[in-house]
């Protein structure tokens, strides 16, 4: 089953992979904090039942029948709001890390601001105690990386927790990273000129199992996104000689 025609203006978004421990947790979390907004729970073909147990949550639930990674379910989840008619959609990942009580701050900032993404930033009053030293190395690479590209600092760019409004919603549905898509999502925004805000807020540690970013897939990350911001880069420039 999938939520109705936009009966109300945001949609919960929660992509997730074999996280059947955490999934109905998070669902009634949500809830909990929105009461009456619908969620949508992308599941990525798990095989442990998740989507049965998001289902029971009261989520409604899109199961994909094949395996696309972070950045597949999360463009299928926008897809569909954006088919439906939703104005805004927040994300909120299934393995309760991202605290469902920061989602109001997130919705405020969309609508009284007219950006056109928000992220829930970790960093922005300086709270990172869940953030291992490997990836705090990489995200103070990324932040580096980004600050002229962008124009302007990022302090949590890997953060999952983010909003968007209906424009960067139409951007998203024909253009979205597939693997890794925080970062290269960023960038993808610049190209359309569009902005972006952080909102702190504070992440918790996973409620069940554990990531799948091992060391060697740290590596392949960082090539894999340094390679996507670069084809976006020569995109935008190119876009810009044209006008």
């Amino acid at each position: 089953m999938k939520p109705a025609a936009a009966p109300h203006q945001l949609l919960i978004l929660i992509p997730a992979f074999n996280e059947v421990g955490a999934i109905s947790g998070v669902v009634h979390e949500v809830r909990g904090v929105m009461p009456g907004v619908p969620i949508l729970v992308v599941d990525d073909a798990s095989t442990d039942g998740t989507d049965r147990s998001a289902r029971a949550a009261g989520a409604y639930v899109l199961r994909l029948p094949y395996h696309l990674g972070l950045g597949g379910g999360v463009q299928a989840g926008y897809k569909l709001a954006y088919e439906l008619g939703y104005e805004y959609v927040i994300r909120v990942d299934g393995d309760g890390q991202h605290d469902p009580k920061y989602i109001p701050d997130l919705l405020t900032v969309l609508r009284d601001t007219g950006c056109h993404m928000v992220i829930g930033s970790r960093f922005q009053d300086g709270n990172g105690v869940h953030t291992s030293s490997v990836r705090a190395i990489g995200i103070w690479f990324f932040r580096s990386m980004l600050r002229p590209i962008l124009g302007k600092p990022v302090r949590d760019p890997t953060s999952g927790f983010v909003g968007v409004n209906r424009q960067a919603l139409q951007v998203f549905t024909g253009s979205f990273p597939l693997e890794y898509p925080e970062i290269e999502a960023l960038v993808v925004l610049q190209r359309k000129r569009f902005q972006f805000q952080e909102v702190p807020c504070r992440m918790r540690p996973r409620k069940t199992g554990r990531s799948t970013i091992t060391a060697v897939k740290s590596l392949y990350y960082i090539f894999h996104v340094l390679l996507g911001v670069f084809i976006n880069v020569l995109k935008f420039e190119g876009r810009r000689r044209k006008e």
